[in-house]
Order: C-alpha cells, then structure tokens, then sequence
C-alpha cells in the first residue's frame, strides 16, 4: 500500500509511511465518532514477495497476544501473498470472534490517484464493526 521507487524503478516497501499517512487522513483524525486506530508496523518491513510460514505465525501471535486491547485488525500487504496469508491466519485464528480484514492496493498511496485511501478506510470501517467476517478488500480497474 505504501511502496516507494527503488533500484531499477521497482516499488520497494517504505518504513513508517503508512502510519504517517494515516495520521494525514482526515477521515481518521476529524471525525469523533470513528474509533481510535492504532498502528503497528514491522521493522523491517516484511515484503509480501517473500513472507513465509513463520511471518504468517508470527501476525497470528501479535493478533492473539492483543485480541482485548482492539475491536479488530486491519493487515495491510501486498498482492503478492495476501490470499496465503488470509488462508493460514483463517486456519490459525479460527473462532477468533473479532475481525480481521487483510487489505491491499493496485496503486501505492503516494500517488494522487490511488485506490489505497478507500481500501484503508473501508477496512478500518470492517474491522471496527460488530460483526465478525471473514473479508478482504481491493479494487482493481
């Protein structure tokens, strides 16, 4: 979701740039009605390209370990393994009783026309309801 230009102007995950984008979005910071979000990321950053079994286990124990400090959990990742990673934490979280939504993009944030915006928003608006689901949320043109 937030990639940034690399050697060979691939797109490389970028430290920090999704919680400070967040912490930009109005939809996130004027409306007192819209539950707290905190963020969590990893250091380093996990490139979806090459998340394995251990990485999957790994946000299955974060999730476990703080299931009564949130109403839920949005996982922002790449496309290249999101629909692994969905499965394993499906199979390892079973009976959870919170959401957990997995969200991507097409086009990464810092760009002025992205599809990332909504995608976050919509998962933050998932993972804070009520009712336990099982989603995944992307757009694609």
């Amino acid at each position: 979701m937030s990639a940034g230009p690399s050697q060979g102007n691939s797109l490389a995950p970028v430290q920090g740039a999704p919680t400070k984008y967040m912490e930009g979005m109005s939809e996130f910071t004027d409306d007192p009605e819209r539950p707290e979000i905190v963020s969590h990321e990893y250091k380093p950053l996990i490139g979806s390209s090459v998340m394995g079994p251990g990485d999957r286990a790994m946000l299955a124990r974060d999730i476990n370990a703080n299931y009564y400090f949130f109403d839920g959990f949005v996982i922002l990742m790449g496309t290249d393994t999101m629909a692994y990673a969905a499965l394993a934490l499906s199979i390892m979280l079973q009976n959870l009783g919170k959401p957990v939504i997995f969200t991507r993009s097409q086009t990464p944030l810092r760009e002025p026309y992205n599809d990332a915006r909504k995608n976050l928003i919509m998962a933050t608006i998932f993972a804070s309801s009520d009712t336990p689901r099982c989603a995944s949320s992307s757009t694609t043109v």
